[in-house]
This record gives C-alpha cells, structure tokens and sequence, in this order.
C-alpha cells in the first residue's frame, strides 16, 4: 500500500480543514488506517484510526468531538475532516495503513507499516 496525504495548509484558531489520504494497491480496503501528528520537538502521536470496513472509529482524547475520521474504500481515500482548530493542533499530520490484514485500530504507530509523506498544518492564533 502507497499513501499520499494532502490538505494541509494555514488556518486560523477556529477554523477547520480536511485532510485526504490517497491509497494505492489492491489490499487497500483490508487494512486499519490511522491519522497521526508530530510537532516539532515531540514523539509522533495517534490522533484517530478507523477500522477496515468503516464500522468502528477512535479518537485521541485531545481531538474527540473536533476531528472525525473517514474512508471510502471504493475510491481508496481516508479523509480527516478537522473542525475548531488551535494553535495546538499545528504539526504534520501522517496518514498510515496497518500492518496486519483485517486487524482492528492501533494506536501505536509502531502496528503501522505504510505512511503518507505527511501534510503540514499550521493553526495561528
């Protein structure tokens, strides 16, 4: 699998983006995929995961009820549709596919194998 994340850019705090995630292969549609970020000077964070068929999703505690996760398996693309944005929000944000066929969402980024190049987003005050 080959991922391509894109959307990122500037925004105001309040503000919202949508980040997509283009996937290639045809394994696609069996795998967990995970949004995670990493700001300057800190570790690589999970900020949300959902599973293979879309039927179970999880969220970060700093996230929950402002970023909702996505995918369409039909066109191979996840999307990260963030709302209410801070300043804390800002890193890049990596779009990633699961190690294991059929496994359910890890948090850890060490159970994912293939990553998107990562997407910048900058939240000013």
């Amino acid at each position: 699998v080959q991922l391509q994340a894109s959307g990122g850019g500037l925004v105001q705090a309040g503000g919202s983006l949508r980040l997509s995630c283009a996937a290639s292969g045809r394994t696609f549609s069996t795998y967990a995929m995970g949004w995670f970020r990493q700001a300057p000077g800190r570790e690589r964070e999970f900020v949300a995961g959902i599973s293979h068929s879309a039927g179970s999703e999880y969220y970060s505690d700093s996230v929950k009820g402002r970023f909702s996760i996505s995918r369409d398996n039909a066109k191979k693309m996840v999307y990260l549709q963030m709302s209410d944005l801070d300043p804390e929000d800002t890193a890049v944000y990596y779009c990633a596919a699961g190690r294991e066929a059929w496994a359910p969402i890890q948090i850890d980024p060490r159970r994912y194998s293939y990553w998107g190049q990562g997407t910048l987003v900058t939240v000013s005050s």
